[in-house]
C-alpha cells in the first residue's frame, strides 16, 4: 500500500532557504541561477517569492517580479524527483492568490521543447503570444512568451500587450 506524501506547505521563500534552492536549481535547469540572482531576487519588496516544501525540506520554488501592472513569472522549479505531484500547481495558485488581484496578468517565457510546462501553464490558462527567438543562451532554443491575464482566462489575447494573434505553435 502507497503511503500519502506528507502535507505540502507553500510560505514565502526566505533567504535561510537558499542552501536548499541551489541544489534544486542545479538539478532541474542546464544554465541554473546563481545565489547572487535568488539574493536580488528576494530582496525586491515587490516581488512575489515562494516556497513548496514537505516536512520542512523544500521541494519548490517560485519567483515573480512586479512591473508596473505585470507580474513576470522568472522562474518556476520542482526537485526532479518530486514532479508530477502537483507541486508546481500549488505553487502557481498560492502565486495567484498573493498577488490579490483579479485582473492581475502574469507573463513568462518558456523554452519550446519544455511540453510538460507548457501543458501545465495552459491548464492554468496561459497563452503562447509570442516568442523570443535564440532566448537560452545554453543551446540557442526559442522561448515562448506566454500571457495569463482575464482574456486569456477566456481564450482570448486581447488585453495581452503586443500579442501576435498569428502565431500558431506547433507541437
Amino acid at each position: 500500500m502507497a503511503t500519502e506524501p506528507a502535507t505540502l506547505e507553500i510560505r514565502p521563500l526566505d533567504y535561510s532557504d537558499l542552501p536548499q534552492v541551489i541544489p534544486i536549481e542545479r538539478r532541474a535547469y542546464p544554465t541554473p541561477w546563481s545565489l547572487a540572482m535568488f539574493v536580488l531576487e528576494i530582496s525586491k519588496p515587490t516581488g512575489l517569492c515562494l516556497a513548496a516544501a514537505r516536512e520542512q525540506r523544500l521541494v519548490g520554488y517560485t519567483i515573480c517580479a512586479r512591473y508596473d501592472i505585470d507580474w513576470h513569472i522568472m522562474n518556476v522549479a520542482v526537485d526532479p524527483g518530486q514532479r508530477r505531484q502537483g507541486i508546481a500547481s500549488a505553487l502557481l495558485a498560492a502565486l495567484y492568490r498573493r498577488a490579490e488581484d483579479e485582473q492581475a496578468r502574469f507573463t513568462l517565457e518558456v523554452r519550446r521543447s519544455n511540453q510538460a510546462a507548457i501543458a501545465l501553464y495552459t491548464r492554468d490558462g496561459f497563452r503562447v503570444a509570442g516568442l523570443r527567438r535564440r532566448y537560452y543562451q545554453d543551446n540557442g532554443e526559442d522561448a515562448l512568451i506566454m500571457w495569463r491575464t482575464p482574456a486569456t482566462l477566456d481564450g482570448r489575447l486581447d488585453d495581452v500587450p503586443a500579442a501576435d494573434p498569428v502565431l500558431h505553435y506547433r507541437r
